[in-house]
């Protein structure tokens, strides 16, 4: 038998309930995976709100990395005791075993430890897709990044520091304002007490911004278009404050012939090429130093819901990881 956290309705954390159920069987292009580490994402709340609806009843989950257990018949590539992670599903990874397609394993470095791959990949390949893949950042660029002491926000303020960009990023309170500008962040807004636009155009003497990378949503959507100049981009990529909704797509045209993207890491990552090249990129950048890691907690797996409530009221900074 296996634990594995499960939904049967959408809703409060209160929904993720631990089960035991049969141990499961790798189909024919399929790996079985036992977990060492499993990842923690605000999409997971999604998922469970059912801001994102999924089928129910079902498990939860993105991220994980561990051990292959067992691998199908059609299986080249990888064996048993191989060491991987992945972090685009099939959802379930909050369990202690989990099945998913082997062409979605990412083979980790000797030198990444699980608890640091189940803690970033799904951050880092994010990150990777965002200022390498919509907007190749070049170095002397200004960029905003909210949310920059968030999991996402904190690797992407190390790495585009790395690559000599200025980051102006925005946090909600005075201690993640320490967080941000630790992590590399040349300016931080608070956003919940300042005026983000007007200080975006102080900084930037009056030029504003060629990118802006908001994964807040509702309440940042304003000052994110505001902060931008004449055909700059928004990339919108998360809901964290809720989704953006009723867009007037003249606003684009009146504040500067104005970009938005909304995109997802699956359809940046959707091919084993993608996927791997986008994670070599990433592991690199743990590898040489550029970003470094911040695992806030570790919890149980029995105690998912604790990590659940302390994510959706922004108590954390960096990453949470579950332990089965």
């Amino acid at each position: 038998m296996v634990k594995r956290i499960e939904i049967a309705g959408f809703g409060g954390p209160e929904q993720m309930l631990i089960a035991e159920r049969p141990d499961p069987t790798p189909g024919p292009d399929e790996i079985l995976i036992r977990h060492h580490a499993i990842g923690v994402n605000y999409i997971d709340t999604y998922h469970r709100s059912g801001l994102y609806p999924i089928p129910l009843p079902s498990g939860i989950g993105l991220e994980a990395a561990g051990v292959v257990e067992a691998v199908g018949p059609q299986v080249a590539d990888l064996k048993e005791g191989d060491r991987v992670g992945y972090c685009s599903g099939p959802i379930g990874a909050y369990a202690e075993r989990h099945v998913i397609k082997a062409n979605r394993a990412i083979r980790l470095p000797e030198r990444i430890s699980y608890e640091d791959a189940a803690a970033s990949m799904l951050k880092g390949l994010t990150v990777q897709y965002l200022i390498r893949q919509i907007y190749p950042v070049a170095a002397g660029e200004t960029v905003l990044f909210h949310a920059a002491a968030g999991g996402v926000g904190l690797i992407a303020c190390q790495w585009l520091a790395a690559l000599g960009v200025t980051v102006i990023g925005t946090v909600g309170s005075g201690s993640k304002a320490e967080a941000a500008k630790a992590a590399g962040c040349a300016h931080v807004i608070r956003y919940d007490i300042e005026d983000v636009p007007a200080r975006v155009s102080e900084i930037t003497n009056g030029e504003k911004l060629p990118v802006v990378f908001d994964g807040v949503g509702k309440t940042t959507w304003p000052m994110s278009l505001d902060s931008l100049r004449r055909r700059g981009l928004l990339v919108s990529f998360g809901n964290a404050s809720g989704p953006v909704e009723n867009v007037n797509l003249g606003v684009l045209a009146a504040k500067g012939s104005l970009f938005v993207t909304r995109p997802t890491l699956f359809d940046y990552t959707a091919t084993a090429e993608t996927l791997n090249r986008a994670a070599d990129d990433f592991f690199g950048a743990l590898l040489d130093g550029s970003v470094k890691l911040n695992i806030h907690a570790t919890y149980p797996l029995a105690e998912a819901t604790a990590a659940h409530r302390d994510l959706e009221a922004r108590k954390t900074s960096g990453s949470l990881l579950l332990k089965p």
